[in-house]
């Protein structure tokens, strides 16, 4: 027994060496497949060029909705492109919504340069730029992220962007996720990008919707609870029996009327 945990120590520090030697390592499990291809784009969806104020190209698809109607905007997962929640996007639309899917750096249409966390702000910040720029202000504007873009959604709520907020399957932080799955490793040290959430809660002050899967196998139910309790007034939906990639799959229909209802009554 003290043999197989001298080994599982030695393996979490050897971990962490590499870790703290090579940054991008660290970069890789948060940002998994972010040299994905672009997908073809969608025959509904508009797609815009975008500039982030580091002069990075990123892109964005939009699908209009109503004059005048709220916009939801969506940060996706760590492992999608801007397309990935393509048909749900098409469901709200025809609840009478405006859809932006926002696509970070180094994905898809977007290659070219390395994400980051300080990256997918100024991705975001591009993105809601444009939008006010056509006289559309934080009050008309829904955040959405999904898992990874629940750090990046959460964030421009904090900074005042828009008037809701969505979050779907968030962590309290990436060190924190990474604690809970190896608890040995430093991991407020070395994980470069901590998306903390939970730190800025305090912070956020529109009305949030919180839903997640109690079943979730990469980030811990406990962590959308958290989250959800240390918001002011947040909402939170629990999906029963719900993994962390299929949440729509097992009530599709129930998350995106949740959606829609805070976007059309907040």
């Amino acid at each position: 027994m003290k043999r197989a945990l001298r080994a599982i120590v030695l393996s979490a520090w050897a971990l962490a060496a590499v870790l703290w030697a090579v940054p991008s390592v660290a970069r890789h499990y948060v940002f998994p497949a972010y040299r994905a291809q672009a997908d073809v784009p969608a025959d509904d969806a508009v797609t815009l060029s975008l500039r982030a104020k580091d002069g990075v190209a990123v892109h964005a698809l939009e699908l209009e909705g109503p004059p005048g109607a709220p916009i939801v905007v969506h940060f996706h997962n760590n492992s999608e492109t801007a397309s990935a929640p393509l048909a749900i996007a098409r469901e709200l639309r025809a609840r009478g919504l405006g859809v932006l899917l926002v696509e970070y750096r180094g994905y898809g249409m977007s290659r070219g340069s390395e994400p980051s966390e300080q990256g997918l702000y100024l991705d975001a910040e591009a993105a809601l730029d444009v939008l006010s720029q056509r006289g559309i202000g934080p009050s008309r504007i829904v955040l959405w992220g999904t898992s990874l873009g629940t750090g990046v959604a959460a964030e421009m709520a904090r900074r005042g962007r828009a008037g809701a907020l969505v979050l779907v399957s968030p962590y309290t932080s990436i060190p924190a996720l990474v604690r809970d799955a190896a608890p040995m490793v430093p991991a407020d040290t070395l994980m470069p990008d901590h998306f903390d959430t939970l730190a800025k809660a305090s912070q956020i002050r529109v009305p949030t919707l919180v839903i997640h899967g109690d079943a979730d196998e990469i980030v811990p139910f406990w962590m959308g609870q958290r989250v959800a309790g240390a918001i002011e007034g947040a909402s939170f939906l629990r999906v029963s029996g719900g993994h962390h990639g299929d949440l729509f799959v097992r009530d599709g229909a129930h998350l995106v009327d949740a959606i829609a209802t805070l976007a059309l009554h907040s």
